[in-house]
């Protein structure tokens, strides 16, 4: 994105405004900065076929002049790199060109106006910067929306100018310049560092995602390389014993096994940074549908070394008790470490492990791109480490007070939680962490699949038809109902304006003055739709003041999205203060209303009464329903016919279009999620490793005492069952609570789960902790007794 932000924008600087043209002052003001290429932006209607209609399709209609593209190469599918097409021609994207039927040299309608198609787009340099569009590109010369009377007064576009600037002047310099001369042209402007916002708000909260997947499958893998490395020199721990009694010290000690750990931590690290590179084209390969830009491989030296340096201070960390265990204890301490274990003083252990934490702390704060929620999650980390282990201590001191069962297996694996060297801290460590990620992964897609669900919604009206003439209303309601009778038509006028201030009279905000727009205040972000309503509109609650009467010829009054309003501190009473068409124009606010945004109706945050607007330029927006069961043949056909400078859009196709992305998306998340809910099952086989090590003594001892192979299954099955059972409650909670905030706090969407298919999912995570106990067990079953106590 930072590399192709000047071809992503189409220049150093973009300036756009709605319903209108540049002034001859704009414009020599814009020339003066640089090299300019001028356009316009709309939603208009393409046909083929022998009439109007018969293959009919919106289309995003780009109109550009001679300059185009200022930056970039516009490329079509036989190979060209082209500019704008020649006058009476079109480059069509292939969507619209499969939708029409058409190949080039055929002939499409656009607006009336007949054009050769003169070939099929394969790379559009802006595209990412365009933003959501209702259908295919579409790219003519500048010279056509004005005969379709695409332009006329009140009609829906955009003039877009980007500007590649002369040498020597940056590109924030010259928008604020542009700024001061014309405060109130209703110009939202954009930089090439700021080309795709909001591709570029998706990539860093999902970045942000990755780094907390990254960090969390880190301290769940910490939690393995503890275990690993502590049955790794319980092996040895013969061997560590004997060096000490030949005289080894033991920082001899500390050095040969630091060594060894630390070359397979290094080794391990680089292996991931290997594996991590040669996934990425596959990432980025996904990502490419799911974002119109041009992928490839970037290899960044110090984000590689920040992942190295995570991998490196993790395992030292996590190595470092184990370490300090068979340096610090005599040869004797050592040998009877079986029976008697090696516990190292908390105070041992506040150097190593704490300088490894505060760095593990201050890189991840370093490099995060939102501070506060990288400190939270870590916070979130630690004080999860901290109650599973407070857990265990606790299912400990409680196995030990509890009355002892009749049944022997029950006994021994109650007894087995508190005995001398049980593994339960790592177990319930190891289990709260694995069966969490099960919780988290089940919320998350339930909650994710729900909000597609709802989002989406089921039922919507059939056509949204865009720009109807105003004097033409009653002609288009009638060819709607010729055509198909009882369907039902609801339009409403269309503006488009800026809020410039808002506040107490005498007392305004401007918005130009504001350094940081508010949470949840998106409205103050440029242009928005507005209109005007003599009643209040449909699927909205006025929550605070009053509505207008009919005929309302008082002071101008608005109605505002009570969100807004809690968003910028609004009270009846205060006014706003909006740019339509280049005029300011001040309401005062008349109440606040709750607007039912998951309907696809027309939805708009600001409402004005008709005498505060009506008289601006504009056309209206409509909607069709058709009855259930009723053909909708010819109604499309009639009004591309009929109305050929609106745009007429099925909402079949915005649905799917919808549903696909959001499950894209959705797609995304969740496989990035799994990496936790790998590195948990990874963490779950080798800590049951550790334990089975550990209990090679007793089960030998038990089969040389007469227990038989059926009872020492059993003994397992028993006592990974009793963790189980305690953790599920924890991992529910600790799971539901982080799912909460990847999806609300992180990506904004409704906590949406299902829990009955979390509860079924904690359970098949119950039922494969005890197939991996049980198959843990099975090497302890083929353990020769006399082999193994000559071991010992």
């Amino acid at each position: 994105m930072a590399a192709r932000g000047s071809s992503i924008l189409g220049g150093n600087i973009e300036a756009e405004v709605w319903q209108r043209g540049l002034t001859p002052d704009e414009a020599k003001a814009f020339a003066a900065l640089g090299r300019v290429s001028t356009g316009t932006r709309m939603q208009a209607m393409a046909s083929s076929g022998a009439s109007a209609g018969d293959n009919a399709a919106p289309v995003a209609l780009k109109a550009v002049d001679a300059s185009y593209p200022l930056v970039g190469q516009l490329r079509l599918k036989d190979g060209r790199t082209v500019g704008a097409p020649p006058p009476g021609s079109v480059w069509l994207a292939e969507g619209a060109a499969e939708r029409l039927g058409v190949t080039p040299g055929g002939t499409v309608s656009i607006g009336g106006q007949p054009l050769t198609v003169g070939g099929i787009v394969a790379e559009e340099p802006d595209r990412l910067s365009e933003g959501f569009a209702l259908g295919a590109v579409a790219i003519v010369r500048d010279d056509l929306p004005a005969p379709a009377g695409l332009t006329a007064p009140g009609a829906m576009y955009r003039t877009k100018l980007r500007v590649a600037l002369r040498p020597g002047i940056a590109p924030e310099q010259a928008v604020k310049q542009l700024e001061q001369r014309f405060p109130n042209a209703g110009f939202r402007f954009r930089t090439r560092d700021k080309a795709a916002p909001g591709a570029e708000r998706f990539i860093e909260n999902m970045g942000q995602f990755l780094v907390l997947v990254g960090l969390a499958a880190l301290a769940i893998a910490g939690i393995g390389i503890g275990g690993g490395v502590s049955s790794y020199l319980e092996a040895r721990r013969g061997s560590i014993a004997t060096l000490k009694v030949l005289g080894a010290g033991s920082g001899d000690i500390a050095r040969i096994y630091l060594l060894q750990i630390g070359a397979a931590a290094l080794v391990g690290s680089l292996a991931g940074l290997g594996a991590g590179v040669l996934v990425t084209p596959l990432l980025a390969s996904a990502l490419g549908t799911l974002l119109p830009v041009s992928h490839g491989l970037v290899l960044d030296p110090a984000a590689l070394a920040r992942a190295a340096a995570f991998g490196l201070l993790v395992a030292l960390v996590f190595a470092a008790p184990p370490l300090l265990r068979a340096r610090q204890f005599p040869a004797m301490a050592l040998m009877r470490a079986r029976i008697a274990p090696l516990a190292v003083p908390l105070r041992n252990l506040l150097l190593p492990v704490g300088l490894g934490l505060a760095a593990i702390v201050a890189l991840a704060l370093a490099s995060a791109a939102n501070v506060r929620l990288t400190a939270g999650f870590l916070a979130g980390a630690a004080a999860l480490l901290g109650l599973l282990a407070l857990f265990g201590w606790a299912i400990r001191r409680l196995a030990a007070r509890l009355p002892r069962p009749q049944g022997p297996l029950l006994r021994l694996a109650l007894a087995n939680l508190h005995r001398p060297g049980a593994q339960t801290g790592a177990l319930v460590t190891a289990l709260g962490f694995g069966l969490s990620a099960f919780v988290l992964l089940a919320a998350v897609e339930t909650s994710l699949s729900a909000n597609i669900e709802r989002r989406v919604p089921a039922r919507a009206p059939d056509y949204f038809v865009l720009d109807v003439p105003r004097a033409r209303l009653g002609e288009f309601e009638s060819a709607v109902r010729q055509t198909i009778p009882g369907a039902a038509i609801r339009a409403v006028p269309a503006l488009r304006g800026a809020i410039l201030a808002y506040g107490p009279e005498g007392r305004m905000t401007r918005v130009a003055d504001l350094k940081v727009i508010p949470e949840n205040a998106w409205a103050l972000r440029g242009e928005r739709g507005l209109t005007y309503a003599d009643a209040v509109p449909e699927g909205n609650t006025v929550t605070a003041g009053e509505w207008w009467p009919k005929n309302y010829s008082g002071e101008p009054l608005v109605s505002i999205d009570e969100r807004l309003s809690d968003a910028l501190d609004l009270k009846l009473g205060d006014r706003i203060v909006i740019s339509l068409l280049g005029v300011e124009r001040t309401a005062k606010i008349a109440s606040f209303r709750r607007i039912d945004w998951d309907s696809m109706g027309f939805n708009y945050v600001l409402v004005f009464s008709p005498n505060a607007i009506q008289d601006a330029p504009h056309n209206l927006t409509a909607t069709i329903d058709v009855p259930p069961g009723v053909p909708k043949t010819g109604l499309l056909r009639r009004l591309v016919s009929a109305f050929p400078a609106s745009s007429v859009i099925e909402t079949g196709a915005i649905l799917r279009d919808a549903r696909a992305l959001l499950t894209q998306m959705s797609m995304a998340i969740l496989a990035a999620a799994s990496v936790t809910v790998l590195a948990g099952i990874a963490v779950l086989l080798g800590a049951i490793a550790a334990a089975r090590t550990s209990r090679l003594y007793d089960s030998v001892i038990m089969r040389v005492l007469g227990a038989s192979r059926r009872q020492l299954l059993l003994l397992q099955l028993a006592e990974y069952g009793l963790l189980a059972a305690l953790l599920a409650g924890v991992a529910l909670a600790l799971g539901s609570a982080i799912a909460w905030l990847v999806i609300v706090q992180l990506f904004s969407f409704d906590w949406l789960p299902d829990w009955a298919r979390v509860f079924a999912v904690l359970g098949a995570g119950l039922v494969l902790v005890l197939a991996f106990a049980l198959a843990g067990s099975l090497p302890l079953l083929r353990a020769k007794p006399a082999q193994a106590l000559r071991e010992l």
